[in-house]
């Protein structure tokens, strides 16, 4: 294959015709109708049969006037409007032939600016594969085009243009190429597909899932290996379900993420993850979540449940509403403590879950007030899909603030209370985690004002050296009062 700058294909009465699927795109324009119409209309999951038994094109036509897709956000392959650029400014002319829906693909087209025609699905004929070749002949007769493609539904349209511009070809495609005696240029493009999925998943975020080991040490049966067995398929059971839900969001969340300068560079959103393959993989990983669960008592599976519904619910509805949303984080992360305990089989203290749910709430609140002083610093009137305005940093840094040093007050009153004499010889010894506590809590709150702090306070803790010499020390306290 050779480089499309070093061909002879720029002859200004050949048309040069590109397609949009896999292509000008990283993504598939029916994934992405799909994805916006059912979030903005569930209900229409059950019409989509229907729809379907009357043709690919009626499908495409009924989701596209329901989809709201912003165009102008899209992930574009730089390095093909880099080539289409230099064709059009070479007197070129450029077609866009797609099996998108026509009324999607008018709207890139202008918002490209590149294309002097738009051949497309009309809502009765699907131009995919044979039927674009055909159409394509009809216009500029065989071998009278050149055409731009990215995979092997693209083969039967290369066979009838003059020459082929493809894009990232896998070797399948590049052998069949071969055979078609036609001249072929490439145009790369990289296919990270492991690293892609592994970014999607969220496999970082795991760490996240530690907290269901917490009931292990505050029940004092970290030695006990069926104990520390069943937290580690709690461990698995909860990763696996909050990749699940991860995957979920980014589908959800497609068009705010692609306006975010940081979370537009996520897997699907930048369409180095398919839609098709995120949907594909959100059975995979909760039917290996239930497998898991099985093997756990059914409070764990109950639990496991009411994690993903209220991640359901907070995706769908809950993350609009001001001050409920970090109510919501606060119990997921409290949430993960109670699976803990429950995996286990051990009660968790009144103590230890008034003391979780004033700390998480802290720390939802500091991912909230990144975010709202992120907005600010680029002058924005408020967070994309968030029910916060630009104004609302202070107010929430003061009842971060709080909700943080109250946690440290119910430590304080648990070291004086009657029940911390049962799991201590020496309870006393436990007020010098206090002021590491405040420390930790007064720290992550100063890096936030300075805006030095991840979106993810807890994610920032375990990447964070002075968090692990703070964490140390207080777990040198615990083993000294025990």
């Amino acid at each position: 294959m050779t480089s499309p700058g070093t061909n002879a294909s720029s002859v200004r009465g050949v048309p040069l015709c590109v397609d949009l699927d896999g292509t000008l795109l990283k993504t598939d324009m029916l994934m992405e109708s799909l994805a916006s119409a059912v979030k903005r209309s569930p209900w229409i999951v059950a019409a989509l049969p229907f729809w379907l038994a009357r043709g690919r094109a009626r499908l495409k036509r009924e989701l596209a006037q329901r989809a709201d897709i912003d165009v102008s956000v899209l992930p574009y392959d730089e390095n093909v409007l880099a080539m289409l650029r230099r064709e059009r400014s070479g007197g070129r002319r450029i077609v866009l032939a797609t099996a998108c829906d026509e009324t999607l693909a008018a709207r890139v087209a202008g918002h490209l600016g590149l294309f002097d025609e738009v051949v497309a699905s009309d809502g009765v004929r699907n131009l995919k594969r044979g039927a674009k070749a055909r159409a394509l002949v009809e216009r500029y007769g065989e071998a009278g085009f050149d055409y731009v493609g990215g995979d092997r539904h693209d083969l039967p349209i290369w066979a009838h243009a003059r020459e082929a511009h493809v894009v990232g070809a896998d070797a399948a495609v590049a052998r069949r190429l071969a055979t078609l005696g036609k001249p072929v240029h490439e145009i790369e493009r990289s296919a990270r597909r492991g690293r892609a999925l592994a970014r999607a998943i969220r496999a970082h975020q795991w760490a996240k899932n530690v907290l269901v080991f917490v009931p292990l040490v505050t029940a004092h049966v970290f030695l006990d290996p069926s104990s520390v067995a069943a937290a580690m398929l709690a461990f698995v059971a909860f990763s696996l379900v909050a990749s699940a839900v991860y995957v979920a969001n980014d589908l959800a969340d497609l068009q705010d993420d692609r306006r975010h300068p940081l979370k537009r560079h996520r897997a699907i959103a930048a369409g180095e993850l398919s839609i098709g393959t995120a949907l594909a993989l959100l059975p995979v990983l909760l039917l290996g979540a239930t497998a898991i669960a099985a093997l756990l008592p059914w409070t764990f599976g109950a639990l496991l449940i009411a994690y993903v519904a209220t991640n359901l619910a907070y995706s769908l509805v809950l993350k609009r509403v001001a001050l409920l949303d970090v109510f919501v984080l606060a119990g997921l992360y409290a949430l993960r403590i109670l699976a803990g305990a429950a995996a286990i089989g051990v009660p968790v203290s009144d103590w230890l879950l008034a003391f979780s749910l004033f700390a998480f709430l802290s720390l939802a609140l500091a991912k909230r007030f990144v975010e709202v002083s992120a907005v600010a610093a680029r002058d924005e009137a408020r967070v994309g899909g968030r029910g916060y305005l630009a104004g609302d940093g202070a107010l929430l840094a003061m009842l971060g603030t709080a909700s943080g040093y109250l946690s440290v007050l119910v430590f304080a009153l648990y070291v004086t209370s009657p029940q911390v004499a049962i799991l201590y010889r020496a309870p006393g010894m436990l007020w010098f985690a206090c002021p590491l506590l405040l420390y930790w809590i007064s720290r992550v709150w100063f890096l936030a004002h300075r805006g030095t702090l991840s979106e993810d306070p807890l994610v920032f803790a375990l990447r964070d050296p002075a968090s692990y010499v703070t964490g140390f020390l207080i777990l040198l306290v615990m083993v000294a009062a025990t």
